[in-house]
């Protein structure tokens, strides 16, 4: 019971296939090729944790405050837009 309640919170499943169909999105999961444990730099995850360590110093989404999603995807433009402006000037 418990490994399908885990699976259904992970990133692969039934649940998760159908959110992305529905979003028109494609999810690919890198799983760990190398059977000893310890740090191995995944393909393209440094990218998304660089982008949301840029996204954690705008001090709007630090937290929690938005009501509705439709103001954060509005703070996340604004914060990747002055982002890009300090780096053009």
């Amino acid at each position: 019971m418990l490994q399908k309640v885990w699976a259904d919170l992970a990133y692969e499943g039934p649940r998760v296939e159908r959110i992305a169909q529905q979003a028109g999105v494609e999810v690919e999961i890198v799983k760990r090729t190398d059977p000893n444990p310890g740090f191995v730099v995944q393909a393209k995850r440094w990218i998304v944790e660089r982008t949301l360590g840029w996204l954690s110093r705008e001090r709007r989404l630090a937290r929690d405050y938005e009501r509705t999603e439709e103001s954060v995807e509005a703070f996340v433009y604004t914060g990747m837009i002055r982002l890009m402006l300090r780096r053009l000037a």
